[in-house]
């Protein structure tokens, strides 16, 4: 099964329409299968007393709180229709993730293939209950979590019409420190819930991504910006386009390596079987009649004679003619 993979545009664009599209070209030239943006009423998001995270405050003012910055990255309804339509046109698919209950009423007449939820959501019954009943398909991030904490989610989400599920692991922090990553948390993810996993990633660079693909995700989410030096909280944490490319370009990469699981000899090595393979020859001129032993044979390339794992059927045989040294057999 193909690896579904999410360019996470996120709020890289700064408020900036122009440059949300702009986003959404670069991640369909990437090669992604979806650019996703987050839809949210900055005042249904946060109250006026919530502050910045540690890495949000590295970007932008240090005097402002969440919603003060959250008012100034928001795009409007219309912007997000424009944007629908403009991803059509050019062939990529269109998300966008909510974080309020109106911004659900939104996206849900929009028409997305799924929905994808974020971490910090994980623990909303209210914001679930409304997603579960809109009987679309689910990603669900959990960053943060604890495995009650995720299994309460399900169990909220199928209570209230939630079937198709699949599960990301995630770390939210911004950048995520490596020795925090816990890869292998995708296969107790799976061993816990029996349904599809996948990866969504805060880390710097491509290689855990890439990783996460060999282990068997079926979904890659990755923040990715135009310029990580503009203002704003997830710049640094995230890929220019030239390093979405050579990631997306990595996990295509490993689809096509992963095969079937079962060893077996591949067309493409059959014509070289000759030229690394070993057969019987002449270890010395061997005389018509002369019986085959250890000190007239030896094994040597090329491999198209008889082969050495036939020495015991060999030896003791009487050579049928004349052979030269290195001669097959």
């Amino acid at each position: 099964m193909s690896v579904t993979i999410i360019a996470e545009a996120g709020v890289n664009h700064n408020g900036s329409f122009t440059l949300a599209k702009k986003m959404a070209k670069a991640a369909k030239d990437s090669g992604a299968d979806y650019v996703k943006f987050q839809t949210f009423k900055p005042e249904n998001l946060v109250s006026k007393y919530a502050a910045k995270a540690d890495y949000q405050k590295a970007s932008g003012s240090q005097d402002e709180n969440q919603l003060q910055m959250l008012k100034k990255l928001a795009l409007t309804e219309q912007d997000f229709l424009a944007l629908k339509r403009y991803c059509e046109s050019i062939g990529i698919g269109f998300l966008s993730t909510p974080f309020d209950l109106d911004s659900i009423e939104f996206l849900d007449t929009i028409g997305m293939d799924f929905w994808k939820l974020p971490s910090g959501e994980i623990t909303n019954y209210l914001y679930l209950e409304k997603i579960a009943k809109t009987k679309k398909k689910i990603v669900l991030s959990t960053g943060m979590c604890e495995i009650s904490e995720i299994r309460d989610a399900i169990t909220v989400l199928n209570k209230n019409g939630a079937a198709d599920l699949t599960l990301l692991h995630c770390n939210t922090e911004y950048p995520t420190p490596f020795a925090d990553v816990n890869l292998l948390a995708m296969h107790h993810l799976k061993r816990e819930f029996q349904m599809p996993v996948g990866y969504s990633d805060h880390t710097i660079g491509i290689e855990v991504p890439i990783a996460a693909a060999a282990l068997g995700a079926v979904v890659i989410e990755k923040h990715f910006t135009l310029d990580r030096n503009m203002e704003g909280p997830d710049q640094k944490a995230s890929l220019e386009t030239k390093g979405l490319r050579q990631m997306i370009r990595a996990i295509r990469n490993i689809e096509r390596s992963m095969g079937d699981g079962y060893k077996r000899r591949s067309p493409s090595e059959e014509k070289n079987l000759a030229a690394a393979r070993k057969s019987l020859v002449a270890k010395r001129a061997i005389r018509k009649g002369e019986l085959f032993t250890a000190e007239n044979l030896t094994a040597k390339r090329p491999g198209n004679g008889i082969s050495p794992m036939k020495w015991n059927e060999v030896l003791g045989m009487a050579a049928e003619k004349d052979y030269e040294v290195d001669e097959l057999i």
